[in-house]
């Protein structure tokens, strides 16, 4: 598959070149995919870590077609979800519950595969294609390092389980690991896009008794409601007082969870305000731009006993917790489904950029046979 090799144009899909699976890697052929605020984030981007021609994607679920020596986890066959953040099972960091920060295979956003630093796509006239998170699945055959591939029950569908590659896992994460909401609690999210919703439905799943959305859209609190959602905040409503005054009011103090899920600094500025002092805590869970940078009073950091910490993937452990997750959907306690609001054949891809980027969709999966 060839990308156009100019950022933010509409994307073309043809024929290219596949290399086998090197040691320690797998070839998947994608059944399907969905498209993320990520993957929108870096098509736009000019410059590195931008790079063009690149095969986008990386929340998806696929079959695994063959396999590179020293793989014995996963076999053909097997249904799998390529994931972009690393879980060797082999580092201190992997085998520590403290983290899900893999130090063996690091993350970061490479245009290559994870060990070798190569590439695994070529177009039709051997020219190279880059990768993208270490998945790149808008194509039909992908190869991922093992490290990258977990395992799942074959009986999930596969337009549930790609959200689980991605974008689910990281809201629903941020709320039930990274800051371990208490049930009782109050929260309040910031942006009610799919990252958003997914966070209050770990917020849900935790047992919060208040889950306060904030949103320039009036029409999400209906879609919020759906996932827990009790109460809604228009920042263009608060003209008389600030933002931070309007949730301070609401929750007596400030809310004891709030979570950042736009991918803004000064947004991560309001969420950090409307915090409570003592024992508030703030998640960063948007990407912002690369290079963006969020600045703070120290006197206030220091004298406001108030947490702020960032969530990759909502601080689970990929090969551990995403067949969590998988088990937890097919008992009917989390909500997948409710996500998925469009459903494309893989050539009307560029409508699915059209929906995400329009805010006419939380989640469109992509299928490349159907």
């Amino acid at each position: 598959m060839e990308f156009s090799k100019t950022a933010g144009k509409p994307i073309r899909c043809r024929g290219g070149g596949r290399r086998p699976p090197k040691p320690h890697e797998v070839r998947v052929k994608i059944i399907c995919t969905s498209l993320c605020h990520s993957d929108i984030t870096f098509w736009k981007l000019k410059d590195p870590p931008g790079y063009f021609p690149r095969i986008l994607g990386h929340e998806a679920v696929g079959v695994v077609e063959s396999v590179g020596d020293g793989v014995d986890e996963i076999t053909e066959g097997e249904i799998v979800i390529p994931v972009f953040l690393a879980d060797c099972g082999e580092c201190a960091d992997c085998k520590s519950k403290k983290s899900n920060l893999c130090s063996k295979l690091p993350f970061k956003i490479s245009p290559w595969m994870h060990r070798d630093e190569t590439s695994r796509f070529m177009d039709l006239n051997g020219e190279t294609l880059y990768h993208f998170l270490f998945v790149s699945s808008f194509s039909e055959y992908t190869v991922v390092d093992v490290a990258h591939v977990v395992k799942v029950d074959p009986a999930v569908p596969p337009n549930r389980a790609c959200l689980l590659s991605c974008g689910v896992s990281t809201g629903v994460g941020a709320a039930l690991k990274t800051a371990n909401v208490e049930a009782g609690s109050t929260v309040a999210i910031f942006g009610l896009g799919s990252i958003g919703l997914a966070v209050a439905e770990g917020a849900r799943l935790s047992g919060a008794s208040r889950i306060i959305g904030v949103d320039m859209n009036p029409d999400k609190f209906e879609i919020g409601k759906k996932f827990g959602v009790t109460e809604f905040v228009n920042p263009a409503s608060c003209t008389q007082k600030s933002l931070s005054e309007v949730i301070k009011e609401m929750t007596d103090g400030g809310a004891d969870y709030c979570f950042e899920c736009v991918g803004l600094a000064s947004l991560v500025q309001d969420a950090y305000a409307c915090c409570r002092m003592g024992w508030g805590k703030t998640v960063m869970v948007g990407v912002d731009k690369p290079g963006a940078q969020v600045s703070f009073s120290s006197f206030e950091v220091l004298t406001s006993g108030k947490i702020l910490t960032g969530s990759l993937f909502g601080a689970f452990k990929p090969k551990s917790d995403i067949p969590i997750l998988v088990k937890r959907y097919m008992d009917k306690e989390l909500q997948l489904n409710e996500f998925v609001t469009h459903e494309i054949k893989f050539e009307d891809i560029n409508k699915a950029f059209d929906l995400l980027i329009g805010g006419n969709c939380l989640r469109c999966v992509i299928w490349m046979n159907k």
